[in-house]
């Protein structure tokens, strides 16, 4: 981490692809251009599990689930802010393997605030507050914001 990194307050939004998420990330930006933080966007990614006998991505199978989810996660970013060069500021993304509330809590330690979408792809739409933003909101290192 660099010491650039270290000594500007940081807020982390979680990036699914979702509209709440991509409305998550231009919140956090407009709160990080007001109050001078950075912005890390986190995308989880998990690789299929094994089903039906099919075994899980290994080697340049999983290397290629990660180049795919970075992509995803480079994609949503340029679609909710426009193209890099007329963003208002640098966005960090980060692509990381794992259950997307245990990855955020992580992302989180020693940022300002946690930004999520208050539903993401899950199963239950209905919901006012996702499974994933739920866990955030009682697990998380520092304050939550969840969008709708």
């Amino acid at each position: 981490m660099s010491e650039e990194t270290t000594m500007t307050p940081r807020i982390v939004v979680g990036v699914d692809g979702s509209e709440c998420s991509m409305a998550a990330l231009r919140w956090a930006v407009e709160e990080a251009r007001t109050s001078g933080s950075a912005v890390d966007a986190v995308l989880a990614w998990q690789p299929p599990d094994a089903w039906y006998g099919l075994v899980p991505p290994r080697g340049e199978e999983r290397t290629a689930y990660e180049a795919r989810a970075q992509e995803e996660l480079e994609g949503s970013v340029e679609e909710a802010l426009g193209p890099g060069p007329g963003r208002p500021m640098p966005i960090r993304a980060t692509a990381e393997r794992g259950h997307p509330a245990t990855v955020l809590v992580r992302a989180a330690e020693g940022a300002r605030l946690l930004v999520v979408g208050n539903r993401g792809r899950g199963e239950f739409r209905e919901a006012l507050l996702g499974s994933v933003g739920l866990q955030c909101v009682q697990h998380a290192p520092c304050p939550v914001v969840v969008v709708r």
